[in-house]
C-alpha cells in the first residue's frame, strides 16, 4: 500500500527532472497517485516531454493561469476525466528580470503586478480548478521560500511570496469546510531552472549548507519530495494553513 493509492493528484510546474515539481510528481506516483501535469505557454512542450520520464508517463495538459478560459477548461477535462480531484500541487512562479537583483525600487507596477498574479493569485486560481472536484475533500500544497524576511535579489518576488502566503491562510480559512486542507513548503534552495534566473542565487547556494543544523545539498530535492506526498496523503488530516519549513532547520538559527 502507498500513501496515495487511489488518489488523483494535479501538480503543476513540472519543466525538467531538476524541477521540484517533478521530484514530488515522481514519489506521487511511486505511491500509487494516478497524475496529471499542467504546463503553460512554450513550456507545455517541455513539460510534455519530461512527463515521458515519469512512470505511467502522466496526460499533460494546459494551464495558463494568466488566461481566464483555461481554469474552467481544465477543470471540466478533470471531470471528465477523473470525476473527481484529491489533490493538488502549486509549483507556478515567474517575475520579470527588473523585479530580481540589487535594485529594489525599479520596477514599476506593470512588472510587479505580473509577479503577483503568476507567482500568488494563481494560488486561488488553482482552488478554482479543483474545489468544486473535492466533493470528499483534498488536499492543496504550494511550494514556497519563506517570505518572512527580506532576502538579497529577491526583491519583489519574495514580496509575490508573502503574499502567496497570506492567500494560503485564507484559501485556507474559506475551503475548510469542504474538509480541503491548503499548507505550504518552505523548501531550502534547490538548483533548479527557475532558481539560476534567481540574481545571487549562489550567495544561498554556499552558505545554507553551513548554517542548517541538519545540512543542506542543493541537488536533493528528496526531502521536499516527502514532505509533499506526507501533506497530499491522509497522515495530515488537521493541518492546513501551515507552512512547514523543510530547510534543514535553516530558518530556526540566528546568523
Amino acid at each position: 500500500m502507498g500513501l496515495l493509492d487511489g488518489k488523483r493528484i494535479l501538480i503543476t510546474g513540472v519543466l525538467t527532472n531538476a524541477s521540484l515539481a517533478f521530484g514530488i510528481a515522481s514519489l506521487a506516483a511511486e505511491e500509487g497517485a494516478e497524475l496529471v501535469l499542467t504546463g503553460a505557454g512554450r513550456g507545455l512542450s517541455l513539460t510534455e516531454r519530461t512527463a515521458r520520464k515519469l512512470a505511467g508517463s502522466p496526460t499533460v495538459l494546459p494551464l495558463d493561469v494568466t488566461d481566464p478560459e483555461h481554469p474552467g477548461a481544465l477543470r471540466d477535462e478533470l471531470a471528465q476525466r477523473w470525476g473527481s480531484v484529491d489533490g493538488a500541487v502549486h509549483a507556478i512562479g515567474f517575475a520579470p528580470e527588473v523585479c530580481l537583483g540589487d535594485d529594489f525600487m525599479a520596477a514599476g507596477w506593470d512588472d510587479v503586478k505580473v509577479a503577483l498574479e503568476i507567482s500568488a493569485y494563481s494560488l486561488k486560481t488553482l482552488a478554482e480548478v479543483v474545489a468544486p472536484l473535492m466533493g470528499k475533500g483534498g488536499s492543496i500544497v504550494g511550494l514556497d521560500f519563506d517570505a518572512t524576511v527580506a532576502w538579497p535579489s529577491y526583491n519583489w518576488m519574495g514580496v509575490a511570496k508573502a503574499a502567496f502566503e497570506s492567500t494560503a491562510r485564507y484559501l485556507a480559512r474559506s475551503l475548510g469546510s469542504q474538509g480541503i486542507r491548503v499548507n505550504l513548503l518552505a523548501a531550502g534552495p534547490i538548483r533548479t531552472m527557475a532558481a539560476r534566473s534567481i540574481p545571487g542565487f549562489e550567495v544561498f547556494e554556499g552558505s545554507w549548507g553551513a548554517r542548517a543544523p541538519l545540512g543542506w545539498d542543493v541537488e536533493d530535492s528528496s526531502a521536499v519530495a516527502k514532505a509533499a506526498v506526507a501533506l497530499l496523503s491522509d497522515w495530515f488530516p488537521m493541518t492546513t494553513g501551515e507552512m512547514v519549513h523543510v530547510d534543514g532547520g535553516y530558518h530556526a538559527v540566528g546568523a
